[in-house]
């Protein structure tokens, strides 16, 4: 139960930091090794914390301006991979919002749980199986 709490409240901390613009504080929230997958917006895949920093701040004010994680679900791999799938909303200064669903690969380090992979998943169309 503890390391499902702390798995939780590590996708909870993506957006607190993403929003606030921490992008000193990555490390808390990705492996250095991460590869974040944003195929879905064209952007290919973004490897370590450093590409995302970089990414987001040449999207500047495109940024939503809160990223919204909720339906957390974790599970287990039978070779130990631990997965997790949450819903994400992003809400942007013009109004418009938008859904996406996050996959993710987490894994216990030395400072605590952090994702090593993400993909992120584009929801446009309704009952899309």
């Amino acid at each position: 139960m503890e390391d499902r709490l702390a798995v939780h409240e590590l996708i909870s901390l993506h957006g607190h930091l993403m929003d606030s613009g921490a992008f000193e504080r990555m490390d808390e929230l990705f492996s250095a090794d991460v590869v974040y997958d944003l195929s879905a917006f064209g952007s290919g895949e973004l490897h370590g914390y450093e590409a995302i920093t970089e990414a987001s701040l040449a999207l500047g004010s495109g940024n939503p301006v809160g990223h919204h994680v909720t339906n957390i679900c974790v599970s287990e791999d039978v070779d130990g991979t631990v997965r997790v799938r949450s819903k994400g909303i992003g809400i942007y200064a013009d109004g418009r919002v938008g859904s996406v669903v996050y996959e993710d690969v987490v894994r216990k380090e030395p400072g605590g749980w952090r994702i090593a992979y993400r993909k992120v998943i584009l929801r446009r169309v309704p009952l899309q199986p």
